[in-house]
């Protein structure tokens, strides 16, 4: 007879989840058809209507068939059943070895007794449905690097496949007084010719068409996640990028090496970062930002004077990451570590948009219609030009000082 009972309770849960899904999926609909005709049709509302009624007539089998389980349950434990009586726990507890023989006197202040006791209702005896797990709203995503590098360099967009421009390479400046009747001295501008190409950074997802429409976050979800790797290796091309046909040649492999001007007294990480807003502006191309990575940032932040104070950081209050009043961007690649990169980011180096990141799905790639399957695509077209190398420096921390 229990046994039945919670068949049927089964049956009953499931079902009733069943209509619950509908019911959601239909006031969805009406909504949608609200928001566009401006009123709900008659056949909607007959169907809103009877998932309402099957909804709550199931919730009253659901309650009833509960109370009877509870009920045989309990019944079935006060005259025993099966093929062995049920014992009251009170009853087992008294009749186990470790109660035999007790007496007020042989029992301590503060002594637990405990004794097994058999036939204990836990969780695996409920049946499944009856107990349903809780469901936490949402995806739980993975962390995310933060991306700030881009918007240190100057912005720019583009129609074109490649980036072409003349950068000047030098200038002998031999302007001096002359006296009169004598032939003036001629000071010498030399150009090059630049072009770097605007390439692609794409990736492909698949997913089944039912998946994507019967859980309508994770689309969300695979489209920020999917920009997001966009990005990651867009930050990785322009710090190492190595160039060459249909590739991004990043700032770190033209930069100019770090060479201190001068050793300070007791030199520290960041007294580096200052040497090398020296040797920027030495180059006429002012710095006005940093690249370092976050263990290096911490190390900084938690630099402390003499008497223990925090020269940099106040952990009271919340502050931007900025260094001789210039920002700082925290980068978690591994390889940087150890590194640095000053430079001028506005003057020295931009960005070129072809193609914004976008994300696009077709049901049209191989045999996706056949399969119900869809592709998804996120891409993205840009150009990095570097016109003035020599305004960026990098090198690692403790470089010894020129003729040191």
């Amino acid at each position: 007879m229990p046994d039945e009972i919670r068949d049927l309770l089964t049956k009953v849960s499931n079902d009733l989840s069943r209509v619950n899904d509908e019911f959601s999926r239909k006031a969805e609909e009406t909504l949608a058809e609200v928001k566009n005709a401006g009123k709900m049709s008659e056949q909607t509302k007959a169907e809103v209507d009877k998932l309402a009624t099957s909804q709550t007539t199931l919730c009253g089998q659901l309650e009833e068939l509960t109370a009877r389980l509870a009920d045989v349950e309990q019944k079935r434990a006060r005259r025993g059943g099966g093929d062995e009586p049920v014992e009251s726990w009170g009853a087992q507890a008294i009749a186990s070895e470790k109660f035999k023989g007790l007496t007020s006197s042989s029992v301590h202040a503060g002594q637990r007794i405990s004794a097994p006791v058999k036939n204990v209702l836990i969780s695996t005896g409920v049946a499944e449905g009856i107990v349903e797990p809780q469901r936490l709203p949402g995806i739980d995503a993975m962390p995310k690097q933060r991306l700030f590098v881009r918007d240190l360099i100057a912005p720019g967009r583009t129609t074109s496949p490649a980036i072409f421009w003349v950068q000047q390479t030098g200038f002998v400046n031999n302007a001096a007084v002359v006296p009169e009747n004598t032939g003036k001295p001629y000071s010498n501008i030399t150009f090059a010719t630049k072009i770097t190409p605007v390439v692609t950074i794409a990736h492909m997802f698949k997913a089944s068409k039912q998946i994507l429409d019967d859980f309508a976050q994770l689309q969300s979800t695979v489209d920020s996640e999917m920009r997001y790797g966009l990005k990651y290796v867009e930050e990785q091309e322009f710090l190492f990028g190595a160039g060459g046909a249909g590739n991004i040649e990043g700032i770190l492999p033209q930069a100019s090496e770090f060479a201190p001007a001068f050793e300070p007294d007791a030199r520290t990480n960041i007294d580096d970062l200052r040497l090398a807003v020296l040797q920027s502006q030495l180059a006429r191309l002012p710095c006005d930002g940093f690249v370092v990575h976050s263990t290096d940032w911490t190390a900084i932040e938690l630099t402390k004077d003499s008497v223990g104070g925090y020269i940099l950081a106040n952990p009271q209050r919340l502050a931007g990451p900025t260094l001789w009043g210039k920002p700082v961007v925290e980068t978690e690649i591994p390889e940087f570590e150890g590194e640095f990169l000053a430079g001028a980011f506005r003057s020295g180096a931009q960005v070129f948009d072809r193609e914004d990141a976008n994300v696009v799905i077709s049901t049209e790639n191989v045999d996706d219609f056949e399969k119900n399957m869809i592709s998804i695509r996120c891409e993205e077209r840009t150009a990095l030009a570097v016109k003035r190398p020599e305004g960026f420096v990098t090198g690692s921390f403790g470089t010894a000082a020129a003729g040191g």
